[in-house]
């Protein structure tokens, strides 16, 4: 597993602007490089069965115009489907609705990668954690996809979390927290700003 730990600096992200509806939203992108085919990568990400072996179990009608719930965490509609290579939903969560984008592109030497967007009217969360409210969160899942992938074993979800509470795994927090720093700066953000809210990122996930 420390192998996969210290890949995270593989991640690639980015944080952008757009417009939604006439008004100004955040666009935060990660996204990760798998040893397997478009069309594998493709099915971890869409079938209800493989879903929970990563992320989390899920529930709803996953066809354009259904509902999905994610068990314990967001749900919302799917909006758009073209296989094997992207699909579109809304993230409602908290009261909050956003929306993602999901894209399979295809790599050299038979690679893949899985590039998510995660699309968010800026409010008092972002303003006081900045893209790792959301950043941080999709870091780790793109993690348990590595290991599900890598190992073609289900993650176990007491292991994963016994790790992400330990060294290595606050580790994990703090070196993508520091990334996404650096993204949202080149995005444009105030330094002093994009610090303070990566601070506070690391100190939520950490339990301060």
């Amino acid at each position: 597993m420390k192998n996969v730990i210290t890949s995270n600096e593989t991640n690639r992200r980015t944080v952008g602007h757009r417009t939604v509806d006439g008004r100004e939203a955040k666009v935060v992108t990660v996204s990760r490089s798998y040893r397997t085919s478009v069309e594998d990568l493709w099915e971890a990400c869409t079938d209800p069965r493989r879903i929970p072996r990563w992320f989390l179990p899920v529930e709803g009608d996953l066809e354009v115009g259904g509902r999905y719930q994610l068990e314990g965490n967001a749900d919302g509609e799917i909006l758009t489907c073209d296989p094997p290579r992207m699909f579109t939903a809304t993230w409602e969560f908290a009261g909050r609705v956003s929306w993602i984008e999901v894209s399979i592109l295809s790599e050299p030497g038979g690679r893949a990668r899985l590039e998510l967007s995660h699309i968010a009217y800026p409010d008092e969360h972002w303003q006081q954690y900045g893209p790792g409210a959301v950043g941080i969160g999709w870091d780790q899942a793109l993690l348990g996809l590595e290991l599900y992938i890598g190992s073609g074993e289900a993650v176990d979800p007491d292991e994963f979390m016994s790790w992400s509470m330990s060294e290595e795994g606050l580790q994990f927090v703090r070196d993508g927290s520091a990334a996404w720093c650096d993204a949202d700066i080149v995005g444009g953000e105030d330094p002093r700003q994009a610090r303070a809210a990566a601070d506070r990122t690391s100190a939520f996930y950490m339990g301060g």
